[in-house]
């Protein structure tokens, strides 16, 4: 049964949202099958629309089923649904993405699953206090790791080990073991620890001395018959285990290294499997946010259950969000059997898929309706717009636009331009999405963007034009 849709504007992106809604309807390949209807409530820019603004102006919902809001429109939308009784829901931040919007049925995705637990490496343990390693792994905690793995140092004695495994219990983490020495994996296990790395079939009698569960290895590089040897005779104990065949760096066999995991899921399609991402994101120089995603990609195909990852490097500074991101949207692509693109924006870094929303024609279109001295930028495909009543300038260097802003007795002004055109120049430079106002998204390396600095620009700002008035 066909829904209808009430779609909810402002005067500048009324005309551009007609067009976008009739394409959508008009694509054979993705067909929609809705109504709608657009109300444009007579504000210039969509993004300054309130619940408060459209309980005023919008006296009825007509017969509409459900209202969709710009993605800027800020408030508790409770109160829309209280008096129209319809559902209310925000739809994209910008309406050009639309068409990925009702892609998935007009509904946000759901990056609430993921079956790939990350256990998160503090590679230097040893060396930090107990409280440095508490503080660690709340770090980890808060960027999506489920296990917090205390790495052993060759040749480093551990003495707080039992301490730190402690405080991690006592703090609600659970806790993993890795180490190459015998005697930190006894101690780990006898301390409280849930898993040790790892154990090959020349240390299997540390998991008849403890509870812990061990992450099997080959014992020896590439030796696959001796993991083997090692799953079986921890299936014939009935122990809980997990397998990891070890993901070796470039140029150093991580191909033939990916098609043992290959060979393992095939020989026991039931067991617990983990995967060192370790090995690539800290020992390749480039971006990890791809890394991750092509890792992610293949340990969701292979059914991988665990990945240990590693934040030393600071180019793998985000490799713990990165990998939490990549779970998520790699689970939600598989499970919907769709390619993994238009579900998150967290592993593109540097670029956007679709960086230049609004064409050269566009933009001209907006520039010709602004009737007041405040300037608006855009980016296209050619470089940059910025405009108000007297004029639109364009070009790639914001240098030369600067002639045209006639700001010069104005500092706080300039300021202002020159952050955003400053913004703008490196969104064009790199094909990235660029909103006034707003901090370029990069992806899980995006910070909170603190707002104390512009609200005190703003009020500095203000102080100093009533200050040239009198």
């Amino acid at each position: 049964m066909s829904e209808n849709l009430l779609f909810l504007t402002g005067k500048l992106a009324e005309k551009s949202l007609h067009k976008v809604l009739a394409d959508i309807q008009a694509d054979d390949k993705h067909p929609q099958d809705f109504k709608y209807r657009i109300a444009q409530i007579g504000v210039s820019v969509a993004a300054l629309m309130t619940p408060e603004l459209i309980l005023r102006r919008l006296p009825d919902t007509g017969d509409a089923d459900r209202m969709v809001l710009p993605g800027l429109c800020r408030g508790d939308l409770t109160k829309l649904e209280a008096k129209y009784g319809i559902p209310v829901e925000r739809g994209p931040e910008d309406l050009k993405d639309l068409p990925q919007y009702f892609g998935r049925g007009g509904k946000a995705p759901d990056l609430s699953r993921y079956d790939v637990r990350i256990f998160a490496e503090i590679v230097e343990a040893p060396d930090l206090t107990v409280e440095g390693i508490l503080r660690r792994a709340e770090a980890y905690r808060q960027q999506g790791a489920d296990v917090i793995d205390l790495g052993c140092l060759p040749n480093t004695p551990f003495p707080h080990l039992p301490e730190a495994i402690a405080a991690l219990k006592a703090a609600g983490f659970m806790v993993s073991v890795d180490s190459l020495n015998q005697d930190d994996l006894l101690l780990g296990g006898r301390s409280g620890a849930d898993y040790l790395l790892s154990l090959s079939e020349k240390s299997l009698w540390i998991a008849d001395e403890v509870p812990a569960t061990p992450v099997l290895i080959p014992s020896s590089p590439g030796n696959l018959p001796s993991l083997y040897r090692a799953i079986d005779a921890m299936q014939k104990k009935g122990r809980t285990f997990i397998a990891d065949a070890i993901l070796d760096p470039i140029p150093f066999g991580l191909t033939a290294s990916i098609v043992r995991y290959q060979r393992l899921r095939k020989k026991y399609p039931d067991i617990q499997i983990m995967m060192g991402v370790g090995n690539l994101t800290e020992l390749t120089d480039a971006d990890t946010t791809g890394i991750n995603a092509m890792l992610f990609g293949i340990i969701a195909e292979l059914g991988i259950d665990a990945v240990l990852a590693t934040s030393v490097s600071p180019h793998a500074i985000n490799a713990v969000a990165e990998a939490d991101a990549a779970r998520r949207v790699m689970y939600a692509a598989r499970e919907d059997r769709r390619l993994p693109r238009d579900y998150s924006q967290a592993l593109l870094g540097l670029h956007d898929r679709r960086p230049f929303p609004y064409s050269d024609e566009e933009i001209a279109e907006f520039a010709a309706a602004i009737k007041d001295p405040s300037f608006r930028i855009q980016v296209s495909d050619s470089g940059l717009h910025i405009y108000n009543r007297d004029g639109h300038f364009r070009d790639t260097d914001p240098f030369k636009l600067y002639p045209y802003l006639k700001v010069d007795d104005d500092a706080s002004h300039a300021f202002y331009l020159g952050v955003e055109l400053a913004r703008a120049q490196i969104a064009w430079q790199l094909n990235k999405r660029y909103k006034q106002d707003e901090e370029l998204e990069w992806g899980c390396s995006s910070r909170q963007e603190a707002t104390e600095g512009r609200v005190a620009h703003r009020a500095a700002s203000l102080k100093e034009k009533r200050a040239r008035k009198e």
